[in-house]
């Protein structure tokens, strides 16, 4: 076994399979969660909030209610780090998807606010918070069961597909909801329509966890998880913040401005278009729905450049452009025109896929593979509880009080700066061996066991 080279599968169709596998799910899991933030702010408001007679005080409530699963992320990456560590990626994969999935089938169920008063948002806040544990354990265990069984030349490459998963679940989302809104009248949509997309969620849950049923954790992992079992290695989340807290914080500062920009153009763009400039909510979804399309195209692209040209530049290129996308965005949305606002969109989420296709290739090289889950969740997920789920937040509370997008500009341009100086500081890893690491980890325990004796 070769120390500078990842052992692949010698058949193809099984990296094609781990992929399949990783992605459905993932496809799953976005849907579920990115249908939240869609009918956060084009549902929930007027179906499960109190009216108080401004249109963003309900738009505000329901992105709250949204971030309480960015809360719960870190909860889950805790959780399902912990256990992905000691019992394996395929195992608690299976676990994510069924929880996600039943929280997303009885949001489809839920009472509205006028039949039981406060209990309607209750009860939708609990259902986001096992939506928000499942998550923060998906995203950690999908890209290193492919991370794990691919190439050291080919990482990036494969480990941007359950990246696209993500606009592929949102698209799912959008088009369904667009479709309703399309066919049904907005009394009807409001009334029952809505449900129906949480609801066909079940269907694809199903095909998600049968494809995950016929894979299996990658070689690498299974030498890692022996040594656990023994007693030889330690694992999980204290072991990882107190051995690689260098490589925690970058990771956490390589998804700050990354998170923040996604869920402005995808979450607060529908609130800027549709309640800002009164926009239909057909159009506006139409719209939305091209972009992701683009969104899934651009991110497999992307990964097959961080192969070819490295991590850090394609990173670095990503956070600058990040920092200009809102200062010629909102501008154009205010001209209305829905070829325009489609430019500005695939532009936001082609500049956001420079950082998004590469993450996973980077934070799986960051960590060894005994606490390599735990790292990659804790780096993804702990950033998210001050980065996506306070953008539509900040930006539509600054929208009701100056009437303005210029505060979120600033905002999202002083993200930027911050991944820009996490991006610059990270070290190169194109073609890093995962084999290599593992033995650098274990020559930096044994000098620290000895340095002790």
């Amino acid at each position: 076994m070769s120390a500078q080279q990842t052992p692949a599968p010698e058949d193809r169709s099984l990296i094609r399979r781990i992929v399949a596998a990783s992605m459905a799910g993932t496809v799953v899991e976005w849907y579920d969660f990115f249908l939240y933030a869609t009918a956060a702010a084009l549902v929930f408001n007027k179906v499960l909030m109190p009216e108080t007679g401004n249109a963003y005080d309900a738009i505000i409530a329901a992105f709250v209610t949204y971030a309480v699963g960015f809360v719960a992320r870190p909860l889950g990456g805790v959780i399902f780090g912990h256990l992905g560590d000691k019992l394996g990626r395929k195992h608690t994969l299976q676990l994510t998807i069924l929880l996600i999935g039943a929280a997303t089938v009885l949001m489809g169920c839920l009472p509205t606010f006028q039949q039981v008063g406060f209990v309607a948002p209750a009860l939708l806040v609990v259902l986001r918070f096992v939506q928000g544990v499942a998550l923060g354990g998906e995203w950690g265990g999908a890209v290193l069961l492919v991370a794990e069984h691919s190439r050291d030349d080919e990482r990036a490459r494969w480990t941007a597909w359950p990246q696209a998963g993500v606009p592929v679940g949102n698209l799912l989302a959008t088009v369904v909801l667009y479709a309703m809104s399309g066919l049904l009248t907005d009394a009807a949509f409001l009334a029952w329509g809505w449900r129906v997309a949480f609801w066909l969620s079940a269907v694809v849950i199903v095909v998600g966890y049968y494809v995950r049923t016929r894979v299996s954790d990658a070689p690498i992992y299974e030498e890692a998880k022996a040594e656990i079992d023994e007693g030889a290695q330690g694992y999980g989340v204290l072991e990882v913040v107190r051995r690689y807290p260098r490589g925690v914080l970058t990771g956490m500062g390589l998804r700050f401005a990354e998170n923040i920009l996604y869920y402005l153009v995808v979450s607060f763009s529908i609130v800027y278009l549709g309640t800002a400039l009164g926009m239909d909510t057909t159009r506006i979804l139409g719209v939305v729905a091209t972009a992701h399309a683009f969104h899934f195209v651009v991110i497999l692209a992307v990964g097959r450049l961080a192969d070819r040209v490295g991590r850090k530049p394609v990173y670095v290129t990503g956070a600058v452009l990040g920092a200009t996308w809102c200062w010629f965005a909102f501008p154009a949305m205010d001209t209305r025109n829905s070829w325009v606002i489609l430019g500005v969109l695939a532009a936001g989420l082609l500049f956001h896929a420079l950082m998004y296709a590469v993450q996973p290739a980077t934070m799986a090289e960051m960590f060894p593979t005994r606490m390599r889950y735990s790292g990659v969740s804790i780096s993804y997920q702990v950033t998210s509880i001050v980065a996506g789920s306070l953008a539509p937040i900040l930006a539509t509370t600054w929208l009701k009080n100056t009437g303005s997008w210029w505060p979120t500009a600033v905002y999202m341009a002083v993200a930027a700066l911050i991944t820009l100086v996490a991006a610059l500081a990270l070290r190169e890893t194109k073609g890093a061996s995962l084999h290599a690491l593992d033995a650098e980890d274990q020559a930096r325990e044994r000098a620290a066991a000895g340095g002790r004796a």
